[in-house]
Order: structure tokens, then sequence, then C-alpha cells
């Protein structure tokens, strides 16, 4: 290209050769391929930078949905049963008691007490699903049913819940086989468990003389909760002090509140002709909250 410039200025001069003119175009054809790769690595990095910018701010919601809205977990155990099951996943509202130190993943905040965390309308209610590190290690999560509140007293008597010295009531409703690995070739018992306040919701017993089935009187200290498992004898949870005990209000990582998916012992990771038939479509977008009585 510049030896075409050059011999082109030289039209004052006299007129170019034929020779000059073929080399000319020779060397401006062996210019052009050169041109057209520099161009296509410049768009090719202009594609890449787009790529890493779009991924990056992906990430970005991703986190700050899962740190400040929503957080899914899984249910790998069946102390929640029937409620949850093993296979279930779900979202934590992580607005609903505001926030602690525990709401942020990997351990990016060190603080006490929790933060926008709203009125006493606000506060975790009897009945609640909660998702919670586990404040023997401040580390592990566990999900579990709020039965005891603040100043409250909780005490289990031949399988039976006691609440502030009040009997909680259930009903029968029937009995239930094999319902999953926790209690193969077992026949347990569901119920329909009234807390105070009118509210419902499912449990299981096996029976009523098993190993967390007769506790002593527990008094719940301030900003602590007592919760436990609907799979009432397969679940450690408050009754079981050395491990679980109550649960500080700063300990809570948010409320469970709707499925967002379910698969079922079928589906095996490297068979993926199997995934289809093991999800539980009757399962997803149920909420997880129980039965109360409408505000009146």
């Amino acid at each position: 290209m510049r030896r075409l410039k050059s011999l082109l200025r030289q039209d004052k001069v006299g007129i170019m050769s034929q020779e000059e003119v073929s080399k000319a175009d020779t060397e401006l054809r062996a210019e052009k391929p050169q041109s057209e790769k520099h161009a296509a690595k410049l768009r090719d990095k202009e594609e890449i930078s787009e790529l890493a910018k779009t991924i990056i701010i992906a990430l970005f919601l991703a986190l700050a949905i899962r740190t400040f809205l929503y957080e899914p977990f899984n249910i790998p155990s069946g102390s929640m049963l029937p409620t949850l099951k093993v296979g279930d996943y779900l979202f934590v509202s992580k607005t609903a008691y505001g926030y602690s130190q525990y709401s942020f993943p990997f351990g990016m905040a060190s603080f006490d007490g929790r933060f926008m965390e709203g009125g006493e309308d606000d506060k975790p209610k009897r009945g609640d699903v909660v998702v919670f590190k586990l404040p023997t290690d401040n580390k592990t999560d566990y999900i579990k049913r709020i039965v005891g509140l603040p100043g409250e007293r909780v005490q289990v008597i031949a399988g039976r819940l006691y609440i502030n010295g009040e009997l909680v009531e259930r009903e029968p409703v029937g009995f239930i086989q094999d319902v999953g690995p926790d209690f193969r070739n077992r026949t347990v018992t569901e119920y329909l468990e009234t807390l105070p306040g009118g509210i419902v919701h499912r449990i299981y017993e096996v029976s009523d003389n098993e190993a967390n089935d007769n506790t002593k009187e527990y008094r719940i200290p301030a900003n602590h909760y007592f919760v436990m498992g609907d799979n009432r004898d397969n679940s450690q949870d408050s009754r079981v002090q050395s491990l679980v005990g109550f649960v500080p209000y700063e300990n809570l990582v948010g409320r469970a509140d709707i499925l967002f998916f379910s698969v079922d012992e079928k589906a095996k990771l490297l068979l993926p002709w199997t995934w289809f038939q093991a999800v539980r479509f009757d399962r997803i977008f149920d909420k997880i909250g129980p039965v109360r009585p409408e505000a009146k």
C-alpha cells in the first residue's frame, strides 16, 4: 500500500510503468490478509471482553440475590418429614428477619446482632420453618420448626409436647409405611399438631417412648428459640442440648418459604435418563409454612 501511494505521488514526474503497477498490486494483495487477521483478532478480543463482563455481572447479581433476597438449600435428611423430603430444594427468605453475620456467605461479614429486622411483627413466629447455623459450631446449616419463643417453657412428656405447661393438641391422621431410609420397614403415625395460636402442621411419630420423648422442662432465654423437627423421633433438635440446644436469634439465616424443585431417590447422577421420572412435579412451588388462622 505504501509502495502504491509512493508511486502515485510520482505522477508529476512521470507515468508508472506496467512493471511498477504490477509490483504495487502484489504488495497490496499481500497486505490485505494481514489487515483482515488483525481486525479479526480485535473482534475476538472485544467478544471475549464482553463475555467476561457478562459473566462477572451475572455472578455479582447471583451473589447479591443469594446474600440479600433468597438463598437456595437442599434437604439431605428426613428430620423434617412429612413437611420436607430428602431431595427437596427450597428458597430461604433473607429479608424475613433482617440480616446477621450468618446471612452472608463465605464468612464475609463479622458483626453482632441483626440489622434491617423490622418491628415486633417481623420477628420469627411460632410455626416458622427456619434455617440456622448450629449454635455449637456456628457453621453447619440446620433446618427445623420454631415451637417455642423467648421466655416460654417447653417440655416433652411421654412423647407429647407441652408449652408453658399446656398440652399441645394433636389429631391422628393415619399410619405411614416405609417413609424413607430413616424409617425403612417401620410404621409411623402421622398427626396434625396444633400449636398455640391455632397454628397447624403435620408431624410423624414412631411411638411416644423414643429417645427424646421425655425431657426436663426447658426455659427459653431471651433472644433464643426452641426448635424441633417434624419427624419427632428422628430429629436432633433443641431437645438435644449438647448439640443444638436453644437457637440464638442471631444464628437464624432465614425463613424457608417455598420449594422450587424436588427429586426422589430414583435419580442417579450418572444415569441422565432417570432424572425426569424422578422429579416430584407435585411438590414444585409448594409453600412450606404452616396453616395459620386467618387474621380478623
